[in-house]
């Protein structure tokens, strides 16, 4: 339970740095401000012509007699936009991480600096074509592992009771998961750690993965609050990656804070 409180910590220090940081701040909205207009205009195409997709797809459908055909063809139509809705959840992250991947690498960047005791910040060394390489290959293998947990998790929601209480629940937990996967992927990739490595890192502390994912997950689900929480989450996801690894942190006032009771840092990490 510790950690899961430690977790939601390090998503509001995250929303205060950036507030004493204006400027990182607001290059931090751009790319969630374009991913969120194409994110509104692929919804409202969906809601438009989902309809008629279905129709598409559905011919054997047509012979059928009234109000059965409407009620099958308008059910199918819900299922694909909920589908939609949840999937652009769990990809919101991926896709404005990948947008804005120089944005969010020099925050990232700058919140090392500032807490870092000697004032450095680990760097990649990579050029931005090879970091944007990485960063798409690995943001697609996160979201196909997140389009098969929101697949399972929407077939199982059709069982009585549990559908309707456990399993909500679940998929929040998950959504929060591959949300810090995603949003530390920007500080941890940074410091050579790849895909593998970094899951094997954040499930050795999965409480604490919860506890930050779990309710920016929720917020996510406001409209437009996205937006405006992502530069915080980066640079809290950039606070809870030095934990994870052990390193040294100062607060900003200069003081160090206390340092972690265990440093879980698998073997393969080094490589």
């Amino acid at each position: 339970m510790r950690d899961l409180g430690a977790g939601f910590h390090y998503l509001l220090k995250g929303q205060r740095w950036v507030a004493r940081h204006g400027k990182q701040y607001g290059f931090g909205l751009i790319p969630g401000l374009i991913t969120l207009v194409l994110y509104v205009a692929a919804l409202v195409a969906l809601a438009t012509w989902g309809e008629d997709a279905v129709s598409w797809s559905t011919p054997f459908a047509d012979d059928w007699s009234s109000p059965w055909q409407g009620l099958f063809r308008g059910f199918l139509a819900v299922v694909l936009f909920a589908l939609a809705l949840l999937l652009a959840v769990l990809t919101f992250t991926a896709v404005t991480l990948l947008i804005g991947q120089p944005f969010y690498e020099n925050l990232s960047e700058k919140v090392d600096r500032d807490v870092s005791p000697d004032g450095t910040a680990p760097e990649s060394g990579l050029p931005l074509w090879r970091e944007l390489w990485i960063s798409a290959r690995d943001s697609l293998r996160i979201v196909v592992r997140a389009a098969l947990w929101a697949v399972l998790l929407f077939a199982l929601g059709f069982i009585p009771v549990v559908g309707q209480t456990v399993v909500p629940v679940l998929g929040f937990f998950v959504t929060g998961f591959f949300l810090t996967v995603e949003l530390t992927a920007v500080a941890l990739q940074r410091r050579g750690i790849d895909l593998r490595a970094r899951l094997t890192l954040l499930r050795s502390r999965k409480t604490l993965v919860w506890g930050f994912g779990t309710p920016l997950g929720l917020s996510f689900l406001v409209p437009f609050v996205a937006v405006f929480l992502m530069p915080g989450a980066v640079a809290g996801a950039t606070l809870m990656a030095r934990e994870l690894l052990g390193e040294e942190t100062r607060d900003g006032d200069g003081d160090r804070d206390e340092e972690p009771e265990e440093e879980t840092v698998p073997g393969e990490l080094g490589t």
